[in-house]
């Protein structure tokens, strides 16, 4: 028997959602993805959960309410941590029982926690306790995690060089043969932010393709290489111990002390506890470098044309300082 499991397109999706897909489809199970985020998946999840969750949070609901009625199954996991003394946020910690607990006559949750704070032996287990839903032959749970593993290391490498995850996502089936086109941009932007802030085109108000549309080169936390962002967060005077943190930080420091970028946009979700840190972090590093730095905090209520009045403005400024030398000042 064929299951259909169910993945919403939110939140970790465009970290591991290769990954996911091949395992799940290894053992069987017919994989479902929600709709891409619309406003009625946004006004959906914002009418399901509490107040006081961050966007994400909130579309992510809404995902899960376009799936539960398709499928067999839903894919929730609990991520507590990713790396050995690393935390992630608190919110996956907590996720499916809030979706439990905020929207009605739900599908089975695989809902294995993921916890590598330790010991990354968690990780076996937890692979083990997913493939239990479909299989009783550990070595078929193995064979499939593995082959899905080789997979995820296709993904991972198509973004390393320079690929948007949500269009690696389509094309790492197809690793050897992207037929990538190489122009000359004007300018090189890092976006800065949660994957699940900068990528769903939704939340971001499309902010990737708005900026490729004026020919502008695209850098994020995940195209950085891993080795330098981990070499320039270790530099912070304590230690970083938010995954997605070390990550965005160090990343972001890596690109302005190597000077690869003409500016820098932070996407950050309006009440977010760590990117009100981080934010931070990286605007000062910005400023001692005198590269330009612009903030785009988005909720439920923020309205496109005011996100394009700041967008335009902020690349008019970079072209102006590129082409009068620096002239015009970065911070005011």
């Amino acid at each position: 028997m064929s299951y259909r499991v169910g993945v919403p397109q939110g939140l970790l999706f465009y970290d591991y959602y290769p990954l996911w897909k091949e395992f799940l489809n290894n053992l069987g199970a017919e994989v479902v993805l929600s709709s891409k985020t619309n406003k009625k998946i946004l006004d959906s999840g914002v009418s399901a959960c509490v107040d006081e969750a961050c966007l994400p949070v909130k579309v992510f609901h809404g995902h899960v309410k376009d799936l539960k009625d398709k499928v067999d199954y839903l894919f929730i996991p609990r991520l507590v941590s990713v790396k050995k003394k690393e935390f992630i946020c608190p919110k996956f910690l907590g996720l499916p029982e809030m979706v439990k607990n905020s929207i009605e006559d739900l599908p089975p949750i695989i809902d294995v926690e993921i916890n590598l704070r330790n010991s990354k032996l968690n990780l076996a287990k937890a692979v083990i306790n997913a493939g239990k839903y479909f299989t009783s032959n550990m070595f078929k749970v193995y064979s499939a995690y593995n082959d899905a593993l080789n997979h995820y290391k296709r993904y991972q490498n198509l973004i390393s060089k320079g690929v948007i995850p949500i269009e690696a996502i389509t094309m790492y089936n197809s690793f050897f043969n992207t037929n990538n086109k190489v122009t000359k941009s004007e300018a090189t932007i890092m976006v800065i932010g949660h994957p699940y802030n900068i990528y769903d085109e939704h939340i971001s108000m499309n902010l990737i393709n708005k900026l490729k549309s004026k020919n502008v080169k695209i850098i994020t936390p995940e195209m950085v290489d891993v080795k330098k962002a981990n070499y320039y967060s270790s530099k912070l005077p304590k230690r970083m111990f938010w995954s997605f943190g070390r990550k965005i930080v160090g990343s972001a420091f890596a690109v302005m002390e190597e000077k690869k970028v003409n500016g820098m946009i932070y996407v950050s979700s309006f009440g977010c506890g760590l990117d009100s840190i981080l934010i931070d972090l990286v605007q000062r590093k910005a400023e001692q470098r005198k590269i330009p730095f612009t903030l785009l905090t988005i909720d439920e209520h923020t309205g496109e044309a005011g996100i394009n009045t700041r967008l335009e403005a902020f690349l008019d400024m970079i072209k102006w300082r590129l082409k009068n030398e620096d002239y015009f000042s970065t911070h005011g």
